[in-house]
């Protein structure tokens, strides 16, 4: 395969999946079959239970620097249709997400990194949220997972302007949760992922649901903590001064 052609780059190792956006060409940019592609990749990912923890990037310097605009000359609605799609694919993925941003992330990139648990971002990365420089009706389950992250106010800014903010103010208005100096990023992400990959996964796939908001769940997860080991083995390894070996194994979220 050509080593330019856009796609997402695939790689588990030692419980981490790792999703690589490559369009050199376009500063990553998503395409049709890159957006249509996503669903199903989350979805293999989620029934592969080695993967503890997911982290999303892109190839090279930057992000995601949004859809390929030419794919938005054809039918704007169907393309925003995909997007989100995989937007709710990637949000839907029942383990840890992280987003490690360097450069742009902007429009359909920044769809996808307000879709993960976590962002991580390098210092000089640059995001925007952009529909108001192209005339789009942002999807409204993209515009309220926005507001929860960020608060009315700087969702609006961000909406209506479609300015790009620095990773200082990022910061401040909680849209990424830590900002690493240049050169810092992927070893801060490989130590924080190694971290995660050895927690118990039935308190982070319960965590994760309640967060999100979820009410139908209480009595599933009680059932689930019940008939796990997970516990039993937290309280021992911390009684007997040793590493947890926790074997508790979530499913794809129905």
């Amino acid at each position: 395969m050509d080593r330019t052609e856009p796609r997402l780059i695939t790689s588990v190792e030692r419980g981490v999946a790792t999703v690589v956006i490559s369009n050199p060409a376009k500063r990553n940019a998503m395409t049709t079959a890159m957006w249509r592609s996503l669903p199903e990749l989350m979805e293999g990912l989620a029934a592969d239970p080695e993967v503890r923890v997911l982290v999303l990037t892109g190839a090279g310097d930057t992000f995601c620097a949004g859809a390929d605009i030419s794919t938005l000359r054809e039918s704007a609605g169907t393309a925003q249709g995909l997007a989100v799609e995989a937007e709710e694919a990637l949000a839907a993925f029942p383990r840890p997400t992280l987003a490690a941003v360097r450069g742009y992330c902007v429009g359909g990139g920044g769809q996808l990194a307000a879709a993960c648990d976590l962002r991580f971002a390098e210092e000089g990365a640059s995001f925007g949220v952009t529909p108001a420089k192209l005339g789009i009706v942002y999807a409204a389950s993209s515009t309220r997972r926005l507001v929860a992250l960020v608060g009315p106010g700087t969702a609006k800014h961000l909406l209506f302007s479609g300015e790009l903010i620095d990773t200082e103010r990022a910061l401040r208005t909680g849209l990424v949760d830590e900002v690493l100096p240049p050169g810092g990023l992927d070893k801060r992400v490989e130590e924080y992922v190694r971290v995660l990959a050895s927690r118990s996964q039935l308190t982070q796939a319960s965590a994760k649901e309640f967060a999100a908001g979820r009410t139908d769940r209480d009595a599933h997860w009680a059932a689930e903590a019940r008939g796990s080991t997970d516990t039993a083995e937290g309280v021992a390894a911390f009684l007997e001064r040793r590493a947890p070996r926790f074997t508790y194994t979530t499913a794809p979220t129905r």
